[in-house]
């Protein structure tokens, strides 16, 4: 996930000469690499990158997944929906293009919809001792607390707030729906809860017949048979990109890069168009709550 990884990347996929490019799961590294793509006219379809500049201004970057506005507008409704809630804690990592901007969108809806947001607060690279963040909550009067942070400290956060004793729900973004996360749930009380792009319990067409054979895959290689989202989202972009080579009849980066502009197909994680900005047309999120040591289904939530 190192932004200068992602440069070394992308030249050499553009060395190769690729047709096209999928990714990437992160919206940092796919915003360091999208002039490249650009610059050598080599459409690229994200995976799960949501932040909105991955394709702002860039007519060779399309994805799959939904954006942080509509994720933020998503948590946002859920929070008030839900608990009620009028007052909300925001915490993300300074630095971090997803955390921080989807924690802006958050803010953004929340206010927008009459709610207060009691403290925006961002943390550096490093933190190990979340509790004055925390307590900052509870001593703002916060309903719910919002945190987007990056994996490796958000079960730091949740383990924190239990051994705190603090009950407030914490809500997370798609990248929440990890093991780390129901690993630290687990054995407290706390309310978790993600926003994500798929549930694997989905009885729709294509949905059901994607998962009864990735999950005869996984175990067939011995693999925990829990089908995540985003390996959802990695089929859809690359069906999406054979899709848009059959379209076009060439491999030519020009001609695949028209296609995609105006395709439309039914896809695992439902219906895929582009808009102008290569933004896949979303209406809907899945909300998942961490507990028990996994991910139960707990309801579709829309942006209103």
């Amino acid at each position: 996930s190192s932004t200068d990884k992602a440069v070394s990347a992308a030249q050499q996929l553009v060395a190769d000469k690729v047709s096209v490019v999928l990714g990437s799961y992160g919206s940092g590294v796919s915003i360091a690499a999208g002039t490249y793509f650009a610059n050598a006219k080599i459409p690229a379809i994200g995976c799960s990158c949501t932040n909105a500049a991955v394709t702002a201004g860039n007519d060779y970057y399309f994805r799959v997944c939904f954006l942080d506005p509509f994720q933020g507008s998503v948590m946002a409704s859920f929070a008030m929906e839900e608990f009620g809630a009028k007052k909300a804690y925001v915490l993300s990592m300074l630095g971090d293009d997803y955390t921080v901007g989807l924690a802006k969108n958050f803010v953004i809806a929340f206010e927008a919809a009459g709610g207060e947001i009691v403290a925006d607060e961002t943390f550096v690279e490093g933190t190990a001792d979340f509790s004055a963040y925390l307590n900052n909550a509870v001593a703002g009067g916060a309903d719910v607390i919002f945190a987007p942070s990056a994996i490796a400290y958000a079960p730091q956060i949740i383990e924190q707030a239990s051994a705190l004793g603090i009950s407030l729900p914490i809500l997370g973004g798609d990248t929440w729906e990890n093991s780390a996360i129901s690993d630290a749930q687990n054995g407290t009380d706390m309310q978790v809860f993600v926003s994500t792009f798929f549930d694997e319990n989905d009885e729709s067409g294509l949905a059901k017949e994607f998962v009864t054979g990735y999950k005869a895959w996984l175990n067939g290689n011995s693999q925990n048979d829990v089908v995540a989202a985003v390996s959802a989202l990695g089929y859809d972009a690359y069906m999406t990109a054979v899709a848009a080579i059959e379209k076009a009849q060439s491999t030519d980066g020009f001609a695949i890069r028209d296609a995609l502009a105006g395709l439309s197909i039914d896809a695992v994680t439902g219906s895929i168009s582009f808009d102008a900005n290569g933004d896949a047309i979303k209406s809907t999120a899945y909300i998942k709550q961490a507990i028990d040591g996994g991910f139960q289904f707990y309801k579709v939530q829309n942006a209103d």
